[in-house]
Parts: C-alpha cells; structure tokens; sequence
C-alpha cells in the first residue's frame, strides 16, 4: 500500500467513470498503455483487482465498486489540503521551461504537488539548462550531459525518451542500419548546440555520415529538401518527430543500433523549496523507456547510458 500514488487514484476514478481505457486515456491526456499499466501497478499495490476486462467491455468489480467512493473522497481531501497549503504559503508558481516536449499528463501529476507555470519562452536544451542553473526557472525539460549537470550544478531525473527514426525518399519503409543514414549538424551553434553534439557523437559510434548544412534544415521544409538531395535516409531529430511527413517521404526505423535521445528533468543542485521538490517527484518516471534494450544507443556522455555500455557499430 506505501507505494499508491495520487495520480493513480484520480486514475482509477476516470476510468470507473468512463467504463472505456480509451476515453479515460484521452480524459487524462495520457497513453493507453500507460493508463493500463498504472492501473495494474494499483491493483498490485492494493491487492485486489479493480476492474473485469475483456475486448468488448470494462467493468467495476466488487472490490473496485466498493472502493470507488473511499478513493473520490480521498482525493477530494487531498484537494483541499493543496488549496489550503497554497493559500498559507503564498509561495509562487513553479517556473518549469521546455524545448518541445512535456509529459502529456503533466497537469494531472502536478496538481496535488504544486502551481506549475510552463515558461512561453521556448528555448534549445543547453539554454533552457543554463536558465535553471542562473536561477531564471525552476525547472526544465531539456537533453543534457551529465558534464552539463556538473559544470551548471544541476541535478536530473530521466522523464522520457524518443526513439529517432530517420526519414527517406522512396518507398521501402523497412528498417534501415545507423550506419547507412545520414545526421545533419547546423552551422548556427547557438540554437543547435545540443543537437550538433549529439549528432557527432552519434555519427562516431554508428558510422551514420554528417552532414553540414547552414540553412537551419534540422527541421521544417529544409530538412525534407534535404532528405530529397542526400540519396541516403536522414535521421530526423526530437524537433521533427511529431512533423507530418510530406507524401514523397517515407518514415524508417534506425536499426543496429536504434537511437534513443532522452528528456531529463534538472533542477538546481541545491534547491530547498518544497513545491520544486513536490513537482520533481510527482514526475517520478519509473521505467527505463527502452533505453537499456540489448540493441538502444545513448552517447558515452548521456547521464543514463548503462555503465560500460559500448553499443555502436
């Protein structure tokens, strides 16, 4: 039972509510799978099994119809001890800054740990750290090394993951090896800073080739000119992963290795306030999202690469 999260219950409620995972996902602005598998985690935890399932239906066991009120007014009362110590404190909202990604259930974990307002300032990972480190946000979700963590005094905690895939002319849409792709490192080193030392880090182990260019084609309609004049299938970056691919290209998984970028949490070294805190562990992410497969590629200064890991060509 000591391991029953908030952000459980509330699950469990939308999806006693709903009687359907899909319309409790899309409710609480989550995945499917991941609804699913929180789920499992609080029957586990709880030691009773909340609902009967099967393709067609969703329905409340005995357990779970009897528990279902307890939990509503648990939450309700921890509700209202969150208003309560906001009103008290007065403390200000937590400052949290991205690049392009946040968890899709963010609100609904943060709610109960503190007020979180997401910067508007959208900046690159090595800018968005700095800011943390100069006391200019409270949070970030960036890419960093772990030089990075120390050099700004920083500390993180892995939140998510992307698996790069790489975008081709043609239509063969089977894997393709890292080393027969293409990584593209801009010329402007200020907004792509990140990205360049990740890309020349990835093109030295995989045998991928780098490719120079100087017209900020990392992403966008330049990055698919590209694709179309470099004959060889180009790693796309985080910045392009949810982009919708004009109908000439096609989407091909990275293989042998595949590729993983990571998003980490930082926060200041030596942060003492307690919403700051509430909100780093309320992001708490405890899987290893793919990253330590037999066949997952990090770079040597990624903070949660396995240690003595030497996956490359």
């Amino acid at each position: 039972m000591t391991n029953v999260e908030l952000r459980q219950l509330r699950y469990f409620v939308a999806v006693a509510e709903e009687l359907n995972f899909g319309r409790a996902a899309e409710r609480l602005l989550i995945a499917g799978p991941s609804l699913s598998q929180q789920i499992k985690a609080l029957e586990r935890d709880l030691g009773v099994r909340l609902f009967d399932r099967d393709r067609r239906s969703v329905s409340l066991t005995p357990a779970g119809s009897a528990l279902l009120p307890h939990t509503r007014a648990l939450l309700e009362r921890a509700d209202d001890l969150r208003h309560q110590a906001r009103r008290l404190s007065g403390s200000r909202p937590v400052r949290l800054g991205y690049v392009n990604w946040l968890p899709p259930d963010l609100s609904a974990r943060t709610a109960a740990a503190a007020q979180v307002h997401v910067d508007a300032w959208v900046g690159p990972s090595h800018t968005q750290a700095a800011r943390v480190a100069d006391g200019g946000l409270d949070l970030a979700v960036c890419w960093v090394r772990t030089d990075d963590l120390e050099r700004l005094g920083l500390r993180a905690r892995l939140i998510g993951a992307d698996r790069l895939y790489a975008v081709a002319t043609g239509d063969d849409t089977g894997d393709v090896p890292a080393r027969d792709t293409a990584v593209l490192l801009d010329d402007d080193t200020t907004s792509w800073s990140s990205w360049n030392a990740y890309a020349e880090e990835l093109a030295g182990q995989t045998g991928a080739h780098a490719v120079r260019v100087s017209d900020g084609g990392i992403t966008g309609p330049a990055f698919f000119d590209h694709v179309r004049r470099c004959g060889r299938p180009i790693i796309n970056s985080p910045k392009g992963q949810a982009a919708p691919l004009p109908p000439d290209l096609v989407r091909r998984p990275v293989v042998a290795p595949e590729i993983y970028w990571t998003w980490s949490l930082v926060w200041r070294r030596d942060e003492v306030r307690p919403s700051v805190l509430a909100v780093v562990e309320a992001l708490r992410e405890d899987g290893d999202l793919g990253i330590h497969g037999q066949d997952a590629w990090l770079p040597e200064s990624d903070p949660y690469r396995p240690p003595g890991s030497s996956r490359g060509r």
